[in-house]
């Protein structure tokens, strides 16, 4: 790159990987009407139905932002809720048909991408990758802030409001 310092260098990676976040999610909100979030929890109870508890654990979210993001998955009928049969104090979370059709049809999220391609990294290439991006968060003051290993831009609590704002005011956001 002509006249580009290393800064400018790492500062377009940098733009270009919240760019290509941005990017993914927009698409699959607009395709699917799914957030990142919303696309991560149905996928987590594809394939066994869990307890909400274990499901936060298991997405690293928390125990509110799932709550909030399973009751709208739940008014879509994406997702449906049982009482456990042993203990009435565990609710137990299970995609409905309409769920499990609408993820198989949906992309991959961002990071299942991103971990298939960093599997396949030698050990010291992968401890090379982390160490220089703990350094950036740390540049950036942000180490300290709170993160679940999701890619995906705005809050995992978004209202529809919040999604127009993202979207666009001439792009309806998913019910």
């Amino acid at each position: 790159m002509p006249n580009t310092s290393r800064v400018d260098e790492i500062l377009i990676a940098l733009r270009r990987v919240m760019r290509a976040v941005d990017l993914h999610s927009r698409s699959l909100v607009q395709t699917h009407g799914l957030t990142g979030p919303q696309a991560l929890i149905l996928k987590a109870i594809t394939d066994k139905p869990l307890i909400a508890g274990v499901l936060a654990e298991r997405v690293s979210l928390s125990q509110a932002t799932v709550t909030d993001i399973l009751n709208r998955l739940e008014q879509r009928g994406l997702i449906k809720r049982v009482r456990s049969e042993e203990d009435r104090r565990r609710v137990i979370v299970e995609a409905t048909a309409a769920g499990k059709a609408l993820l198989a049809t949906s992309p991959p999220l961002l990071q299942e991408r991103f971990a298939k391609r960093f599997e396949e990294l030698a050990d010291w290439e992968q401890s090379t990758l982390l160490a220089s991006l703990q350094r950036i968060a740390a540049m950036m003051d942000a180490e300290d802030l709170d993160a679940a290993p999701l890619l995906s831009i705005g809050s995992v609590r978004a209202s529809p409001e919040a999604l127009k704002n993202v979207l666009g005011p001439e792009e309806d956001p998913p019910p």
